[in-house]
């Protein structure tokens, strides 16, 4: 059976690390993944003992290349599904500038996101 939202995206944000992963929901793989963990991204942050908003960008930007190689940037042209609501709430409300900055980090990179984020869009940053 092939799922309608195949590929997803899914955040893991601790006090000192964040994870992104596009996930296919149709075998339960992980297809691209980015982390401060990773050497490579760890080098280019001054995160000290927490990580921020830039990090969480930076994480975006490094899974969105990896999408384009894997020439998932385009989710197979359905997109790859977020609900930046469902996200927030299970990271809490102190994690939502780093869960937009991963997906701006995405959208900005050319990855064609599509939210599904059931009520109108309350979390999102109110920047002036």
């Amino acid at each position: 059976m092939t799922l309608l939202k195949r590929y997803v995206l899914r955040l893991f944000i601790s006090l000192k690390y964040i994870t992104a992963n596009v996930v296919d929901r149709n075998n339960g793989r992980i297809v691209a993944t980015s982390s401060t963990v990773e050497h490579s991204v760890k080098q280019s942050l001054e995160c000290g003992r927490t990580c921020n908003a830039k990090a969480a960008a930076i994480v975006g930007e490094v899974l969105a290349m990896r999408l384009k190689v894997e020439g998932l940037d385009q989710g197979q042209g359905n997109g790859i599904h977020v609900n930046v609501n469902k996200e927030v709430e299970k990271k809490g409300f102190k994690n939502r500038t780093k869960v937009w900055a991963i997906v701006n980090g995405l959208k900005s990179n050319g990855v064609k996101l599509i939210l599904d984020d059931n009520e109108n869009d309350t979390s999102r940053p109110n920047f002036h």
